[in-house]
């Protein structure tokens, strides 16, 4: 192989793409991760729910993973990859800084971006006090003033780490079966438009609504649009579900040939460690999908060559019987 010729690449840097390259690595295949250096829980102080990396900084994760799969031969690229395109037998790359790559099998690893609601503050305190999920940062909340805007499903479901949440609809429409769940938890609704959180002091204090003023809340949940990072998929003619996000196997295939999957490009409901788990199934099984290429060329190549030795043995034996008899 040239040096810009790689059996995988992988396309994001972060656990799922990681988790990949480390697999991959170990079982002794060229292997590039291509990353951009903007992972999605970077706003984050902490991660959790990772088994053995409960707390941890995401950034050090991360680092912790780039100098593991680094000491397996893995080439870590930091850019942007600005083009992908199918090349006889697998895909041309196009790079940011207009280097140029080619790889067998590719794995996407892009993640997904947050599309915030436009209300002043929560993009300011994303990742501090403003959070999406309360399984990664429910707990540190515990037992304190919470607000929830827009997801009656996650009012109902943070009553479970604090018996003082308010639910603020802000524009979406509360179901009567809706508001009897919310009330039977004990989940106070707050109605009017929500205008902005209030910060003091570099912390939140409350959440200002039309008609009510400022409620005093220490912490906020929202439930933010989920874009994934596809556009190599879509420019490959990928196929999405009907919840916008690729289609994919229980292996991370998808139905592009040579192409997988994994993390929150895929899946939106992936927490850091199921991303490092579909990262790693995604690598044993394109493994397995170039060792079945490789065997299949090593067979035709042998074939070839005994083709090969069997016309020149049996010219060998022509010539031999014509010098013996050369009337025939």
């Amino acid at each position: 192989m040239t040096d810009d010729a790689y059996d995988t690449l992988i396309m994001g840097g972060g656990a799922a793409g990681l988790s990949a390259a480390l697999v991959l690595g170990r079982a002794r295949r060229r292997v590039a991760v291509v990353d951009g250096g903007a992972p999605r829980n970077a706003p984050a102080a902490h991660m959790h729910g990772f088994l053995s990396r409960d707390g941890l900084p995401p950034g050090e994760l991360l680092a912790i993973g780039r100098t593991e799969v680094a000491g397996y031969g893995v080439n870590l690229i930091d850019a942007l990859v600005e083009d992908v395109r199918a090349a006889g037998d697998g895909f041309a790359v196009r790079l940011g800084d207009g280097r140029r790559l080619t790889a067998r099998r590719l794995i996407l690893a892009t993640g997904l971006r947050d599309e915030l609601p436009g209300i002043p503050g929560v993009r300011e305190r994303w990742g501090k006090e403003v959070a999406a999920c309360p399984y990664c940062h429910g707990y540190e909340v515990r037992d304190r003033p919470i607000g929830v805007i827009g997801s009656v499903h996650l009012a109902l479901l943070l009553g479970q780490w604090s018996g003082d949440i308010a639910y603020f609809p802000h524009d979406v429409p509360v179901a009567p079966q809706e508001r009897e769940q919310l009330e039977a938890r004990g989940v106070r609704i707050v109605t009017g438009r929500v205008n902005r959180l209030a910060v003091e002091d570099d912390r939140l204090r409350g959440v200002e609504v039309d008609g009510t003023g400022s409620v005093v809340r220490e912490a906020v949940f929202v439930a933010p649009a989920f874009v994934p990072r596809d556009e190599v998929l879509v420019a490959l003619g990928a196929r999405r579900r009907p919840n916008g996000f690729m289609a994919v196997d229980a292996n991370g295939r998808t139905d592009v040939p040579g192409v997988w999957a994994a993390g929150n490009v895929v899946d939106p409901r992936a927490q850091v460690i199921t991303a490092a788990g579909q990262g790693s199934v995604a690598a044993a099984q394109v493994n397995a999908d170039l060792l079945a290429e490789d065997i299949a060329a090593a067979v035709a190549s042998r074939r070839a060559a005994g083709a090969l030795s069997g016309a020149g043995e049996r010219a060998a034996h022509a010539a031999r019987h014509h010098a013996a008899d050369p009337l025939g």
